[in-house]
């Protein structure tokens, strides 16, 4: 399908064949956008109350997060087709490292994430193994195992050290004697983070990796015959995915200041990957369009809580914790229906619609 460009902008070369922000307002507007979020914490006050909680800081870093443990398995189920359940497993691990490193050996917060990242990719090889041989649902089932096995080694092995079921208490991240321990400071850790993460998960994607991702997804027996190793390239994704998830694990355990078994949970891998379907697999856009939608959804239902109650008063408590996860299910099962490319093939079709004549010449 060939791509269409409005109307008078031709590629003149392979820099601008490939570059994904091509006219300056387009740069304007995306370096206003991140000037107007690293800003937050500036202006977050004066905003009126029933805008407020929709654009807090905390909801910000809550939702770039999410953002980068999606964009990791978004590089395993939406470019190289290996279904994954345990994302929130190798976040546990990201976590655990992190704590460890900068409460026991001293390390800097900044040091001990890239360590973080790599440690949990390493454990991700060991349960991607199985991609080998399996596909599809026992495939799933393999990477279930992580969610399973993973918590039962903090709580049961190494008490000592990993605490059992209490968990480790982590240190607020530190840089030239600033402490990041406000979430309008932890902000912009969490910001610069998620546009690297992008900028890397975009870049593999349109790389050679990327496109053996894609034809082993597609079909591993063709791209064997092509030259592409199937096994050599699904452990790599395993890697890469994992790798995001100690990332965002990492980020996830200083900001909350405490990692447990329980801090990263087989619902929130579940929730990760429904984030990765109503964005779009196999999208650069899917996984921030994703997260975005289902932490805005879920902010939605504890909001509606209260006016729940009013009408059911009956319901208690209850019904509030219970709107979550219907107000996800139900998002879920209409993306699945109605949209089930997800919202970056719709923004996709709305740019072509928009270029075509004569929209694209006002």
């Amino acid at each position: 399908m060939a791509v269409l460009r409005p109307a008078g902008e031709f590629d003149h070369s392979y820099q601008y064949d490939m570059a994904t922000i091509r006219r300056r307002w387009q740069w304007v507007l995306l370096i206003v956008f991140l000037g107007a979020l690293y800003a937050l914490p500036l202006y977050h006050a004066y905003l009126p109350s029933s805008i407020s909680s929709w654009v807090s800081p905390s909801m910000v870093n809550r939702i770039a997060i999410s953002i980068i443990a999606v964009q990791g398995l978004n590089l395993l189920t939406g470019y190289t087709g290996q279904i994954s359940i345990g994302q929130a497993a190798f976040m546990t691990v990201g976590g655990y490292i992190s704590a460890l490193l900068v409460n026991n050996l001293g390390f800097s917060f900044f040091l001990a994430l890239p360590v973080a990242a790599v440690g949990a990719g390493l454990v991700g090889l060991m349960f991607g193994l199985p991609s080998l041989r399996v596909k599809g649902f026992y495939l799933t089932m393999a990477t279930l195992a992580a969610q399973f096995i993973i918590p039962w080694f903090t709580r049961h092995a190494y008490p000592d050290i990993l605490n059992q079921t209490q968990g480790l208490n982590v240190s607020v991240p530190v840089l030239f004697g600033i402490e990041f321990n406000r979430p309008e400071t932890y902000l912009y850790i969490t910001l610069t983070t998620v546009i690297l993460t992008t900028i890397v998960a975009h870049n593999i994607a349109r790389s050679r990796m990327g496109r053996a991702f894609v034809a082993v997804r597609d079909n591993d027996l063709a791209a064997e015959v092509l030259g592409v190793d199937p096994f050599n390239y699904k452990l790599r994704a395993f890697f890469l995915a994992s790798a995001y998830a100690g990332i965002a694990g990492s980020l996830g355990a200083h900001r909350l200041r405490h990692i447990n078994s329980e801090s990263f949970d087989l619902s929130d891998s579940i929730i990760f990957l429904g984030m990765l379907i109503v964005g779009g697999l196999g999208s650069s856009l899917g996984p921030i369009l994703g997260a975005i939608t289902v932490e805005f959804l879920t902010e939605a239902a504890t909001l509606f809580g209260p006016v729940f109650i009013s009408f059911f008063p009956e319901t208690g408590g209850r019904a509030v914790q219970a709107l979550k996860p219907l107000t996800f299910g139900i998002a879920l099962m209409l993306f699945l229906i109605l949209e089930p490319r997800g919202l970056a093939h719709r923004w996709t079709l709305i740019k072509a619609a928009w270029r075509l004549r004569p929209f694209s010449e006002l």
